[in-house]
């Protein structure tokens, strides 16, 4: 019980239970894409109902699903992996779960970014791990980078580029150096990726291209348009495979077959450029008609977020969000969801959502702030 009491909760759920009781919300608070998935996704998932696909796959994932995946690799990053290096996993929650059960022991503690996104620490507290924060800011574009992490006693630490909350990406150079440093050091290195593909400025880079020693993870949910599908992956060192594939087995047997045979089609890259250029107009929309009522300190590079300080207004995000959502009829997310550093004085804006509800948001929220 000590470790759910260690539990913080996802401030940002108990703000869309809220808005669902009201009529005439514009939401911008989950991060949800509210598109649809490519359409040969929804038509593999009935081919696999009615070829009765709907048994268990072995713990790892289909094995044709994973080829896919590290296709994907070669043609995005042009990264060879080996498809025996990659777990399928119910969501990248189950993949940080199990990352986290395999490289560390109840105990030993995890370095993570403040702010970043508020399962992390939720994640160690369930396996009796201590998380460790590291502050970031705009002036270091939000990184963990290699020179924080000299001195320090770690055993691993969690990057996420594009970062949620505040869609900024690590750049090539700075992602190297901490790659470089943790090999050095011999630190685990775990990036979560699940926001790639979702970049509107420059390239992004997985771990993948400075180090074969990081555990990578990203999903299906983002990108790929399939959040209710629940499907991850991990990609790991090859002598963490076994362990990874072990915990799998035990926790959650594998992951939902449906899921894996629709995600089969979900390697539609003319359809996921449309997605892409579908919330690159949508950040424009956004950021334009935010960037004159608040501060924002970074300009999001990806994901579909915008993390804007409203410390003009009031140092309470988490009041001033019930503020919005009752007055303004705007569901947006506190700061405080995401860690302490300085986030009672920011919030979060998702844009997802259509162009004209963008618009709608932004029209509210200049009425209710003047």
């Amino acid at each position: 019980m000590k470790r759910i009491k260690k539990l913080t909760p996802f401030i940002v759920m108990d703000i869309l239970s809220k808005a669902q009781e009201l009529k005439g919300v514009v939401h911008l608070e989950i991060g949800e894409p509210d598109l649809d998935p490519p359409p040969g996704v929804l038509e593999a998932c009935e081919r696999a109902l009615k070829e009765r696909k709907y048994f268990y796959t072995p713990a790892l994932g289909l094995y044709e699903l994973r080829e896919k995946i590290s296709d994907f690799y070669k043609r995005k990053y042009n990264v060879d992996v080996d498809p025996a290096r990659i777990a399928v996993t119910t969501g990248t929650s189950g993949a940080f779960l199990v990352a986290y059960s395999v490289l560390l022991d109840a105990g030993d503690s995890i370095t993570l970014a403040d702010p970043s996104y508020p399962c992390y620490k939720n994640f160690a507290h369930l396996l009796d791990i201590k998380p460790e924060f590291i502050p970031v800011s705009a002036a270091t574009n939000y990184e963990i980078r290699a020179d924080m992490l000299k001195g320090k006693r770690i055993k691993a630490v969690h990057i996420s580029s594009p970062s949620n909350p505040t869609g900024t990406v690590y750049s090539g150079e700075t992602l190297k150096e901490l790659a470089d440093f943790c090999e050095r050091e011999g630190i685990y290195l775990i990036s979560d990726e699940i926001y790639h593909g979702l970049v509107y400025e420059g390239r992004e880079h997985t771990a993948l291209e400075f180090t074969d020693k990081a555990i990578v993870i990203n999903g299906f949910s983002k990108y790929f348009c399939m959040p209710g599908f629940r499907l991850g992956w991990m990609i790991l060192p090859k002598e963490l495979v076994r362990s990874a594939e072990i915990v799998i087995q035990n926790v959650f047997i594998s992951a939902p077959t449906l899921s894996q045979y629709s995600a089969l089609e979900a390697f539609d890259y003319d359809y996921l450029e449309k997605v892409k250029e579908t919330f690159r107009k949508r950040r424009e929309v956004l950021y334009e008609g935010l960037k004159d009522l608040f501060r924002i300190e970074a300009r999001p590079q990806g994901a579909f977020y915008i993390w804007a300080d409203v410390s003009d207004y009031t140092d309470d995000s988490y009041r001033f969000s019930l503020e919005l959502l009752e007055k303004a009829k705007v569901a947006v997310t506190p700061g405080v969801d995401f860690g302490k550093n300085r986030t009672e004085r920011f919030i979060r804006f998702a844009y997802t959502r259509d162009t004209d509800q963008l618009k709608e948001a932004v029209r509210r929220l200049k009425e209710f702030l003047t």
